[in-house]
């Protein structure tokens, strides 16, 4: 079922087809919303519209293995275009949406870049979040890089084979991801922080003290409290190339790639020029709603009450994962079939780092006691998040068993007492309790 305006015999243009069901945003939680909508019965047409010329992919791989080179890119396809025909799913790539005219029902006509149109009867915001720019004098040299979509994981193995040189700017995931997967390749690479500790956003001062130390005894070069003044090129193409990073102390690094992760920002401006609540995303209740109540938002451009139990009221929170895409884009398709469903899940997140396996369960904000396990020989390392005597979140380093302990007993509201979990030759599992 085609959305292009045709040419009947008379000569006259007909009217797209109007779709049942929108979703702007070819992302994991577009997908997974189009694929939960069609396990709940949803039996209307559903039109899945990306911006990028790609079918929809994975994301985490970008930053590790598709960079290394071990998998290849038609590994990171989420469904096939048969699929997609068989469940009357129309996948749109390479259209960006401009402008929405919508009617207080929900319907209305999406607008591209390109002059065509998309009617339809209900909305879906997907769209994710865009790379952080970082304004600095040479930022617009080629080879400085970002890291977020599959075209710029693209650009960046293009230039890694004459690369020796690598400066990351931002010491977060994606930028020691990607680090660890440059230095894997036989580059020399220098990570600037210009915060006091690692993914400061992300764990806690023990987990970024054992993440700094760990890459360090690596061969990463990591520079805390440091920030570029600015990028220059050389001499040899021109003066278009970057070829150093200059520091605030007016240090010079060589480099033929700067690859900057600073972080994201939600894509609001679809929402905003709807009029949706906007507050460091699309504002959303405990069913996915926006504030118009009908468009759905979903995954990383969603602010959405804090699932977390316990959490505070009126608590919100921008989640960033693919646990969150793809539980969030589940609660948004029973809001879609007239079911209120809200987030039931657990928020988790990983981080693979050379050979470091970072899995996080829950959200340690508001912690008050920590509880560390550290088994040197296995090279395992936890940190157990507490408030007023209850687990509320783990930082698992190579500890598997310690995350699925945590993250089942969030799940299932039980408790594990740290006086009995800071013994390392206790499996979590065995002590857990449901006080």
């Amino acid at each position: 079922m085609g959305t292009q305006v045709v040419e009947e015999a008379t000569g006259a243009p007909t009217a797209p087809t109007r779709t049942g069901l929108l979703i702007i945003g070819a992302s994991q939680s577009g997908v997974q919303l189009a694929v939960s909508l069609r396990a709940l019965g949803f039996d209307e047409h559903i039109t899945l519209l990306g911006d990028e010329d790609h079918r929809p992919y994975q994301r985490p791989a970008l930053s590790k293995e598709f960079l290394q080179g071990t998998v290849e890119s038609e590994s990171l396809i989420f469904r096939s275009n048969e699929y997609w025909a068989e469940h009357n799913v129309e996948l749109v790539k390479g259209e960006y949406i401009v402008r929405i005219d919508k009617e207080a029902d929900g319907s209305g006509v999406a607008h591209a870049s390109s002059g065509r149109e998309f009617p339809f009867k209900r909305l879906a915001l997907t769209v994710g979040a865009r790379a952080r720019k970082l304004e600095i004098d040479g930022g617009d040299l080629d080879g400085v890089l970002y890291l977020r979509n599959a075209d710029d994981a693209l650009a960046l193995k293009a230039r890694v084979g004459d690369a020796t040189d690598v400066v990351v700017i931002g010491g977060g995931f994606i930028g020691l991801e990607a680090a660890s997967s440059l230095q894997k390749m036989g580059k020399n690479v220098t990570v600037l922080e210009f915060g006091p500790r690692l993914v400061g956003r992300a764990v806690g001062e023990e987990t970024a003290e054992y993440f700094l130390q760990a890459h360090r005894s690596r061969g990463l070069d990591i520079r805390l409290n440091t920030s570029a003044a600015r990028f220059t090129a050389g001499d040899a193409d021109g003066g278009t190339h970057v070829a150093a990073v200059e520091l605030q102390d007016g240090t010079v690094l060589p480099a033929q790639i700067v690859l900057v992760g600073i972080g994201v920002i939600p894509n609001t401006q679809l929402a905003e020029q709807l009029g949706l609540a906007v507050d460091n995303g699309v504002v959303v209740d405990r069913f996915a709603l926006a504030s118009d109540g009908t468009t759905v938002a979903v995954g990383d451009v969603a602010n959405m009450p804090n699932p977390v139990p316990g959490s505070e009221p009126g608590e919100r929170i921008r989640l960033e994962s693919v646990n969150n895409a793809i539980e969030h884009a589940k609660v948004a398709a029973y809001s879609l079939t007239g079911r209120r469903e809200e987030y039931a899940g657990i928020p988790w997140f990983w981080s693979n780092q050379a050979d470091l396996k970072l899995q996080i369960a829950g959200l340690c904000n508001g912690f008050d006691q920590t509880v560390i396990r550290r088994d040197e020989e296995r090279g395992k390392f936890s940190v157990l998040y507490y408030r007023q005597g209850r687990i509320i979140a783990a930082d698992c380093v190579n500890a598997p068993l310690d995350f699925m302990a945590v993250r089942n007993a969030l799940a299932k509201g039980q408790n594990i007492p740290a006086d009995a979990a800071a013994d390392t030759a206790t499996q979590l599992k065995t002590i857990t309790t449901d006080s």
